[in-house]
């Protein structure tokens, strides 16, 4: 693969994407979803998750899906979990161990493949961290304040301190993308600011440090159709919430949760985003998982009202589910196998970790020989 960046790919200021950049970087991630299905050699993904529970039906639709499918196109694809990042807005992280061994297991369910995915843990890479130190030499303190999620975060604190480590959490995600030179990030529009700090992080290094020479690429943003479900209580889908269809509940778990979603009290069964957004979600999530249109769905349940519609959806989730399910429970009978596949991506990360620092170390004359 290459890590050189595309000529045309668009700088944007790290704190605001206006809707100008956004068509850019639409109009780009179109491109690259050409390019993916003619030569995907050319691209190294960086994707990943904090391990603050077992993934759920939202993690599914929005993330898990599409790195299979690139996976199964022959990108490189590095998957992160990212369990340094569980500290960043929590003082309690409860036994991560098991919540990492969770998300690997979940990984391996719905069709990651160890020998075409690189699976690895934050804390595990040593190399990768050490990154952080350089790369905040190459921000400001007011360009990491005004970063949206720091914001919203701090925000969410209630006028609580903030951590060292949620100020600088834009520069620990340019760490992880930037570690293995990965030029594709599969993001959300959201996402956007984020990805752009890397890209203002890599600029500066070149620049700065390696007299402009290409240490790191910009990497592009690749952005996927948002599939976002709600939860059962009709707010965003969520562990802390409780309000999540886990990839890891039985059927009849299933079944009892999705009995308790927010509807509402017409029976006539409608696809209105704006105006019956619950019902919408249903619809949205069994015509996902169904390749259907929600519009015919919600004509096939007609005036079935909520109870229809919801036994329609726990029977599409259920079945699309089952061989996940099933393979799932053949990894949590083999622990062991889990293990080794984190601890062969751990190995292979660390390998390119180290090969990025010495590179970084070299490019800022810190190689210092006994002679």
């Amino acid at each position: 693969m290459t890590t050189e960046p595309f000529d045309d790919a668009p700088d944007f200021e790290p704190d605001e994407i206006s809707d100008r950049s956004l068509l850019t970087a639409q109009t780009r991630s179109a491109q690259i979803e050409a390019q993916l299905e003619v030569d995907p050699s050319q691209f190294r993904v960086l994707t990943g998750d904090r391990p603050t529970g077992r993934l759920h039906m939202g993690h599914y639709l929005a993330t898990l899906r599409n790195r299979v499918r690139l996976q199964d196109l022959g990108v490189e694809t590095m998957i992160l979990v990212a369990d340094y990042q569980v500290i960043t807005d929590r003082d309690e992280i409860g036994s991560i161990a098991d919540r990492v061994r969770d998300v690997v297991t979940d990984y391996l369910a719905v069709g990651i493949d160890p020998a075409r995915s690189t699976v690895f843990a934050h804390s595990a890479v040593p190399a990768l961290n050490q990154l952080m130190l350089p790369f905040l030499s190459l921000v400001t303190d007011s360009e990491l304040r005004r970063n949206p999620t720091v914001k919203a975060e701090h925000d969410a604190t209630g006028g609580r301190p903030m951590s060292g480590l949620l100020l600088t959490y834009p520069v620990h995600q340019a760490a992880d993308i930037l570690f293995c030179k990965a030029n594709l990030v599969p993001v959300g529009k959201d996402q956007l600011p984020h990805l752009e700090q890397t890209r203002v992080v890599a600029r500066r290094f070149n620049d700065r440090y390696a007299g402009g020479r290409q240490v790191f690429p910009s990497p592009d943003a690749l952005l996927a159709e948002s599939v976002n479900v709600l939860g059962v209580d009709g707010t965003k889908m969520s562990k802390s919430k409780g309000n999540t269809i886990d990839l890891a509940m039985t059927e009849d778990e299933t079944a009892k949760q999705i009995k308790r979603a927010v509807t509402d009290s017409n029976r006539t069964i409608t696809y209105d985003l704006d105006n019956r957004p619950e019902v919408a979600s249903l619809l949205r999530m069994a015509a996902t998982l169904s390749d259907r249109d929600p519009v015919a769905i919600a004509d096939e349940i007609g005036d079935g009202g909520g109870g229809g519609l919801k036994r329609l959806v726990t029977e599409v989730v259920n079945e699309h589910l089952r061989p996940i399910r099933q393979r799932r429970r053949e990894l949590e009978a083999d622990p062991g196998y889990v293990a080794s596949v984190l601890a062969e991506g751990n190995a292979r990360a660390n390998e390119i970790a180290d090969a990025t620092l010495a590179e970084v170390r070299e490019a800022m004359g810190m190689v210092y020989s006994a002679s």
